[in-house]
């Protein structure tokens, strides 16, 4: 069964890059829809990460990892080097759970 899926997942991949070089030209997107996609492409991000940071599984991780996000979505937001941000975040993170705060 997992090789028909794998199988299926790759020729969808496949038709999905295939698609978009042939219909460039054949299809026009009016400049608002390219707005709306482009904001709905935020918004699944923000969707994604607001669930990666808050839950694990059914439950709330606690304020540790939240905290680590903020820190590092703050940091980004002031164009920090990337690895200032993932190390400023770790930290946050681990100070936070060595210090008791879940």
């Amino acid at each position: 069964m997992s090789w028909i899926a794998i199988v299926v997942l790759a020729a969808g991949t496949y038709a999905f890059r295939f698609a978009g070089p042939v219909l460039r030209d054949r299809i026009t997107v009016s400049d608002e829809l390219k707005r709306y996609l482009a904001l709905a492409a935020v918004a699944l991000l923000a969707a994604l990460i607001a669930t990666a940071a808050l839950v694990e599984g059914r439950e709330f991780v606690g304020i540790a990892r939240p905290a680590g996000v903020l820190v590092g979505a703050v940091l980004a937001w002031r164009k920090a080097p990337f690895v200032v941000v993932v190390v400023a975040a770790a930290l946050t993170a681990a100070l936070l759970r060595v210090a008791g705060v879940e």
